[in-house]
């Protein structure tokens, strides 16, 4: 009986090392994302309060309006990944669930790890725009955009 219990948490750890791995990488992608959102939000403060006079003032007006929407598909994409995560932790927690007690939680594990899939491609999705719309307005000159 013990050595059986053994087994199944063996077995339990073995399949959860996939998603623990899954989880480091969202892990990584979360520090990335931060990492920008923290210079968008250093740039919007740098620039409304005015530490960049050289600039004409409608070139301020649009460089916030374009952090800010830097700054929300940002927060979007984390709040995404931030799901995925979530998510994972869940299914490895099923997981365990399962073999401790034996319960037939296929389809559960199933629809958690797809919706953190979904929510992963989402996040993704929206720190690829935020990518778009950085290097795009970085390379202009403000007379171009």
């Amino acid at each position: 009986m013990i050595q059986d219990s053994a087994h199944l948490v063996a077995t339990a750890i073995q399949l959860a090392l996939a998603p623990v791995f899954l989880l480091t990488g969202i892990a990584g992608l979360l520090n990335v994302i931060s990492g920008r959102l923290s210079r968008i939000v250093d740039r919007w403060r740098a620039l409304s309060e005015g530490r960049s006079a050289s600039m004409p003032a409608e070139a301020v007006a649009l460089e916030l309006h374009i952090l800010e929407r830097r700054r929300r598909w940002t927060s979007v994409a984390m709040a995404a990944c931030t799901v995925a995560a979530l998510l994972v932790c869940m299914v490895i927690a099923a997981l365990f669930v399962e073999a401790l007690l034996a319960a037939h939680l296929n389809g559960l594990i199933g629809a958690l790890f797809t919706g953190a899939m979904l929510a992963l491609v989402i996040g993704l999705c929206f720190f690829m725009r935020e990518v778009h719309l950085g290097t795009t307005n970085r390379m202009r000159t403000p007379r171009e955009r």
